[in-house]
C-alpha cells in the first residue's frame, strides 16, 4: 500500500478573551501582530492590520465601555485571500446602531465617527456592525496582501 501524501496543515482560529483597558489591547495587538508574522502575513498587510485593529479594540475600550468594565472576544479566522475578524463586547451600543461614516473631514472640522473610522473603512473589507441583545459584534476581513492602489497609509 503506497504511502499516503501528508495532511494538508488545517488553517488555525485564534480566539482571545481580554478585560477592556488600554494595556490590554496594546498587550493583544502585539500577540496578534506576532500571530501574523508567524502565518507568514508581509509586513505592510501586518502594518494595516495593525491599525484595524487598534482603532477598532481601542473603540471598545473609549465608547463601548466609557462608564463600565467588561470585556472583549476578538477571533481571527484564515480565509483563502486574507483574514476573518470579530470583536465582541457586551458595552453601549453604536450611536444609532450603525457604524459611522468615517468620512474625511472638509477643512478643520472633525471627522464624524473619527480619523479612526476612515482608516478601518479603507483598510477593512466586508465591514459589519451588528447589536444583538447587548452584545455588539464588529467583524471583517482583512488582506493578506495589499493591492498597489491600496497602500498603508
Amino acid at each position: 500500500m503506497p504511502d499516503d501524501p501528508p495532511a494538508e496543515p488545517q488553517p488555525v482560529r485564534l480566539r482571545i478573551v481580554f478585560c477592556a483597558t488600554p494595556l490590554a489591547v496594546r498587550q493583544v495587538l502585539h500577540r496578534l501582530i506576532a500571530d501574523l508574522e508567524g502565518r507568514g502575513i508581509p509586513a505592510e498587510a501586518r502594518s494595516a492590520a495593525e491599525i484595524v485593529l487598534a482603532e477598532a479594540l481601542n473603540n471598545v475600550v473609549e465608547h463601548a465601555y466609557a462608564e463600565a468594565t467588561g470585556e472583549i472576544e476578538f477571533e481571527l479566522a484564515p480565509e483563502p485571500d486574507g483574514l476573518r475578524c470579530s470583536i465582541v463586547d457586551h458595552g453601549s451600543a453604536m450611536p444609532e446602531l450603525r457604524l459611522p461614516e468615517g468620512t474625511l473631514p472638509a477643512g478643520d472640522e472633525p471627522a464624524e465617527g473619527g480619523f479612526g473610522w476612515f482608516l478601518i473603512r479603507s483598510l477593512a473589507r466586508d465591514l459589519r456592525y451588528d447589536r444583538i441583545g447587548g452584545t455588539n459584534r464588529l467583524s471583517f476581513s482583512l488582506p493578506a496582501t495589499l493591492a498597489p492602489d491600496n497602500p498603508t497609509p
